[in-house]
């Protein structure tokens, strides 16, 4: 987890994969990292690249994460109506919960729900346990 930024925006390190491609003169060895980037008051966004080093790929992806903001509506804690959304295989089911239940969710939806701003919710996701479709 990284402090937060200047702008007010905080920054997690979701995954860093390290990646090699096969070339003439040999494996060519690079490093993608997945970012997600919250105000924790109504705007989020995420970031995917890749770079020679990883503290490259990471600011590369902090960088496209601040582009691809967007905002997410709540009320009061939690959110105003069930979300269902898929892409691809996988599915991410969202539902408003009472105030003081928690984020009930696993993986990059709990990080990407807390970085929103959102206290009170439920979640499922269903297909995949790749993060960057989640």
């Amino acid at each position: 987890m990284r402090p937060v930024n200047n702008d007010g925006f905080e920054e997690r390190v979701i995954e860093v994969k390290r990646v090699s491609k096969k070339t003439t003169g040999g494996n060519a060895i690079s490093f993608a990292a997945l970012v997600i980037v919250g105000n924790r008051n109504g705007k989020v966004g995420s970031g995917y690249a890749k770079a020679l080093d990883v503290s490259a790929a990471v600011t590369k992806a902090v960088s496209q994460a601040k582009k691809t903001m967007m905002d997410v509506k709540m009320k009061g804690t939690t959110i105003p109506h069930d979300v269902q959304d898929k892409y691809s295989s996988a599915k991410v089911f969202l539902k408003p919960a009472p105030k003081g239940s928690g984020i009930i969710a696993g993986g990059v939806v709990r990080t990407v729900l807390e970085l929103a701003g959102v206290h009170d919710v439920s979640s499922k996701m269903l297909g995949s346990s790749n993060k960057i479709c989640n």
